[in-house]
């Protein structure tokens, strides 16, 4: 059984496919944080600002089969994007941690529909086979055991988690993401802005780096 949060159709906002059109299925649970405020602070990842505790969110729900949940995925995409479209179906699986539900039965299931497959992990757990695309995610001191991506996303600046620590990883595109206060969804964050002044800087003077804003926030939309 999965249980997802919620699933929308929307573009992607940030990283190296910022501006694609894709399916979002956001799985419910993280092995970093249990998403309860009053356990924030004792859990390895505290600057979440993600909702992934229940099924409540919009097309969320308990899904019995892999076959089931992908062709609710499928379904949104053809309800959403032009049938004469030429673009490839793209869902990506986040979370929370998608890696502690997305199996090869769902993966396969979303091959066969037509859909490319992303994740955006913290990279704790093994992925199955087959991922079309990886954008990882480091938390703080979490072990990482996966040992390539297509993109590291790093949410900067995280004291255990410098960007030094990861400029020999395998990956094709490196981004650091300004750590933002959890509890502003929209609107004036000065964290953000101090943090961002902090991310530009960096990558300034570290151009292996690049800067990724989080646009989705930035227009209001999901």
């Amino acid at each position: 059984m999965y249980q997802v949060k919620e699933m929308f159709y929307s573009l992607q906002g940030e990283g190296a496919r910022a501006g694609r059109a894709a399916v979002f299925c956001r799985f419910s649970k993280c092995n970093l944080w249990n998403g309860r405020e009053k356990d924030r602070a004792t859990s390895v990842c505290r600057f979440c600002d993600t909702d992934i505790v229940g099924t409540d969110g919009q097309n969320g729900g308990s899904f019995d089969s892999a076959q089931q949940l992908s062709g609710a995925i499928a379904s949104l995409w053809r309800r959403a994007a032009n049938e004469s479209s030429r673009a490839r179906p793209y869902v990506v699986f986040t979370g929370g941690e998608p890696l502690l539900q997305l199996d090869s039965a769902l993966l396969h299931c979303m091959h066969e529909t037509g859909f490319e497959v992303a994740v955006e992990t913290n990279g704790t757990l093994e992925a199955p086979d087959g991922i079309d695309w990886i954008c990882m995610s480091p938390k703080s001191n979490a072990k990482i055991v996966l040992t390539r991506c297509d993109e590291l996303k790093l949410v900067y600046p995280q004291e255990d988690a410098p960007p030094e620590r990861f400029s020999a990883f395998q990956a094709e595109h490196f981004f650091l993401s300004p750590m933002a206060d959890p509890q502003v969804r929209f609107g004036d964050d000065p964290v953000k802005a101090r943090n961002t002044r902090k991310a530009l800087e960096y990558c300034l003077s570290h151009p292996q780096w690049r800067l990724t804003m989080q646009m989705h926030k930035l227009l209001g939309i999901d």
